[in-house]
């Protein structure tokens, strides 16, 4: 389904807005408060991309992916927490906590944080908004490209070093755009930028900087496509079985597949079923029902070419 950006943050905001007002005795002075953050800091969102200064300008501890603010250890005191696109609201239920927040994050260059006088969330909350002050946005509410290019090729390049393999941009691509997202857009990044990352990432895998490419998601492909290649492999599987043996090989268009079923329940009601070739190359698992031989399964993930091979 196509990325709607004004549609989805018009929802995005909607939800921030009732979450954080919906328990406040005057949810109408709370929702001109979360009214300025939005003018303030942009759309609310889901998940910060990994290249963000909110995650990657505190300090950090070794090599470790961070990818949420419950990992950085400048944010520990915060508490229920909104996010924006140039930063988010918390709402610890001490003022001391809130005191200590705002001084932590104040340490770092290129963050600054305040606090609202306002209640949100709760009446007894004492909010703190944390603002990374270098996070310029374009007209359409998404963050400057230059920058967003820049700071997504610099975190890309510090990773090579410790980097076994490479991931493709179907692997990543929620890491690289953050939460809401679309095919090659979010509500951080516009398709313009997107793309270009998306171009940036290929360009670093081909080099052979991060290591071999390592294929995992299959979303590139339709849902119609997905299904058909999970329902092919099953059912195969399913008419391969003796019923006794748990663990067996069949063949199928050219390629050994390692299938490994069980009676659920021990009533011939659901058949548990798995099917891999190669190390990991595909794999598929799922569930088939002998009494009207109804399939249900999640996404197959492996190598597409090979995927491909099973529509």
């Amino acid at each position: 389904m196509e990325f709607r950006a004004p549609t989805v943050a018009a929802q995005q905001n909607a939800k921030a807005l009732n979450y954080l007002t919906k328990n406040l005795k005057d949810p109408e002075a709370g929702r001109r408060a979360v009214e300025g953050l939005i003018e303030e800091l942009g759309n609310a969102v889901d998940a910060y991309p990994d290249w963000h200064p909110i995650l990657t300008a505190p300090p950090r501890h070794g090599s470790e992916h961070i990818g949420s603010l419950s990992q950085v250890a400048t944010y520990a005191e915060a508490d229920p927490t909104t996010e924006f696109v140039r930063g988010f609201v918390t709402c610890p239920y001490s003022g001391e906590g809130a005191d200590r927040l705002v001084e932590a994050v104040r340490r770092v260059p290129g963050l600054d944080a305040y606090r609202l006088e306002q209640p949100l969330y709760a009446d007894s909350a004492h909010p703190v908004v944390v603002v990374a002050v270098n996070v310029e946005l374009e007209a359409d509410g998404t963050i400057k490209s230059r920058d967003a290019l820049a700071w997504f090729v610099q975190l890309s390049a510090a990773e090579a070093t410790g980097a076994q393999v490479a991931e493709t941009w179907w692997n990543v691509r929620s890491l690289i755009l953050g939460s809401p997202h679309g095919s090659r857009s979010s509500l951080f990044v516009n398709q313009h930028t997107g793309v270009h990352m998306r171009k940036i990432l290929e360009a670093m895998n081909a080099s052979g900087m991060f290591g071999p490419i390592k294929e995992s998601s299959l979303e590139m492909l339709s849902q119609k496509k997905r299904d058909a290649i999970s329902e092919t492999l099953i059912r195969t599987a399913v008419a391969n079985w003796d019923g006794e043996n748990s663990s067996f090989d069949f063949e199928l268009r050219g390629e050994t597949c390692k299938a490994s079923l069980r009676d659920t329940w021990n009533d011939n009601h659901e058949i548990s079923v798995r099917v891999e070739i190669g190390r990991f190359d595909l794999y598929v698992t799922g569930f088939y029902y002998p009494e009207d031989r109804r399939i249900t399964h999640v996404d197959p993930r492996g190598k597409r070419e090979l995927a491909e091979k099973f529509l």
